[in-house]
């Protein structure tokens, strides 16, 4: 299920999390474009200047190499980088934009090969005026390549750092009383698992209660299966507090100003 508001874009999935996306309209997909055409240039440049040596031997097969390597260059410059990159480019990391499937899937190859295969006729007649308008008009700001691929551009804004203490503070960590075996935790946990998990507690309101539970459900299980605590450290605590302990551990590798009371009842 979706939703447009605005220039977000709202992805419900079947489990009842929401995922909110910020789309890119046409200016910054523009300033995008034009620092991805710096670099082609330059890239052209420098290869049409090593390709220029073939002229010793025949102009004519040189010129013929050079325009062909252009050509390819500006076709495949956004499809290597956008699929290596996962749908960005030097101008859009820079600008902090992304391609996306439309529903929130992952991003197919071969919609990365059709949307930029299009791009020549959203840059008729010139500037890319086909695709700005198509931007414009569309709620989902999609140029005519974006619409053929089921695509979208998003913006990434820089998140601001968490306020942990805020976070974290004012409840009773158990698992803390177990200090090797949190730092046998601390060892065994990814960083993509540390920030999953910090995600989820930032954002555990958004989600539906089935899955809302659910979701903690399935965390607590990878990180139990991970490090086993004893019972004592679990009881009385929910799948939800048990992740927010092992975030707190996780961020928060030193005892809080404030130090909790083990006589204090957990949350």
């Amino acid at each position: 299920m979706r939703r447009i508001k605005t220039n977000t874009l709202l992805i419900k999935t079947p489990e009842g999390i929401v995922f909110s996306l910020l789309l890119a309209g046409p200016v910054t997909r523009f300033l995008a474009w034009a620092l991805d055409l710096a670099c082609i240039g330059a890239l052209s440049s420098a290869v049409g200047t090593l390709l220029g040596l073939l002229g010793l031997i025949s102009f004519d097969l040189a010129r013929a190499i050079i325009v062909l390597a252009c050509f390819i260059i500006q076709i495949g410059y956004g499809i290597v980088m956008e699929w290596f990159w996962r749908g960005q480019t030097i101008g859009k990391r820079l600008l902090r934009l992304r391609v996306m499937d439309a529903q929130g899937l992952r991003l197919q190859f071969s919609q990365i090969v059709i949307r930029n295969l299009l791009r020549f006729v959203d840059l008729l007649p010139a500037f890319y005026l086909v695709g700005g308008v198509a931007c414009l008009i569309s709620r989902r700001a999609q140029r005519l390549g974006d619409f053929a691929a089921n695509t979208i551009v998003v913006r990434n804004p820089k998140v601001k750092e968490p306020d942990l203490d805020q976070l974290l503070a004012g409840k009773f960590n158990s698992l803390r009383q177990y200090p090797h075996l949190s730092a046998r935790l601390r060892q065994r946990v990814s960083p993509t698992e540390a920030r999953v998990a910090l995600q989820a507690l930032l954002r555990r309101d958004e989600l539906d209660a089935l899955a809302r539970v659910e979701l903690f459900e399935e965390i607590a299980g990878h990180f139990r299966s991970l490090v086993e605590f004893p019972p004592e450290a679990n009881e009385g605590i929910t799948e939800e507090q048990y992740v927010r302990n092992v975030v707190d551990i996780l961020f928060r590798s030193q005892w809080p100003n404030r130090q909790e009371k083990p006589e204090a009842a957990p949350a």
